[in-house]
């Protein structure tokens, strides 16, 4: 394998399916399938999942809700998300972990770096939820974030897409997209990758990104396994 401990980022509107909101069972568990297939290949799985299928804090903002208000709804949207994927997960006999950057005791366990670490270690899926806790940042920062304090050997981000494109490929059909991108030319040409803060930070700790298509069956398995599929975001 090429990875010993990998960190997935999963959107919240991947799990909504064609519907485009709330959560499709048929979905969350072909994606719960891949992920238990890549945790019984001898892979460290954490994964952080978006909250856009149920409520999107900048979406909010913009319909009126003050940004700080919104925000903190959408990091509880993000653990609607996680208990469903642990629930999912759980059905297929893996042991799973919710741990939450704001306390829910009743749901969750708090996020403790060293209980992260020492849970993937034993063999659990570990899943990230209500992003960094803190308003103003996207889960796309708190997967960068949560991948440098685990010792992630790479951010895996899973979209609807094949990979990084010059352009919006839905809407253009001459859109180029990339086999390889380094940090500085995806901030340059403000690519479609991840948000600026989580590029940099990945730049700055040196963790690779890998983006692909999660609608392809199998891609999750694929990439760990070192398939060169999707772009690769790396130093060079």
């Amino acid at each position: 394998m090429q990875y010993k401990r990998v960190l997935l980022k999963l959107s919240g509107e991947a799990l909504a399916g064609k519907a485009g909101y709330g959560i499709d069972p048929e979905i969350l568990y072909r994606i719960a399938s891949e992920v238990v297939e890549v945790r019984n290949l001898g892979i460290e799985i954490a994964i952080v999942v978006g909250g856009g299928n149920i409520f999107r804090g900048v979406a909010g903002s913009v319909q009126g809700v003050d940004r700080v208000s919104a925000d903190y709804m959408g990091m509880l949207a993000t653990s609607i998300n996680a208990l469903a994927l642990q629930d999912a997960l759980d059905k297929l006999g893996i042991c799973t972990r919710v741990m939450s950057a704001i306390q829910m005791n009743q749901i969750c366990e708090p996020y403790i770096n060293r209980r992260a670490r020492r849970h993937l270690e034993k063999g659990r899926i570990v899943i990230f939820a209500c992003g960094t806790g803190n308003p103003f940042f996207t889960t796309d920062t708190a997967a960068a974030l949560r991948a440098k304090e685990i010792m992630a050997d790479v951010v895996m981000k899973a979209t609807n897409v094949d990979g990084v494109y010059d352009k919006d490929p839905h809407n253009h059909d001459d859109a180029k997209m990339y086999n390889t991108l380094t940090f500085l030319d995806a901030l340059k040409q403000q690519l479609n990758v991840m948000d600026a803060t989580a590029i940099s930070l990945c730049m700055a700790e040196n963790i690779p990104i890998r983006v692909f298509n999660l609608n392809d069956i199998g891609n999750i398995v694929r990439v760990v396994k070192g398939e060169q599929i999707g772009t690769s975001v790396n130093a060079q």
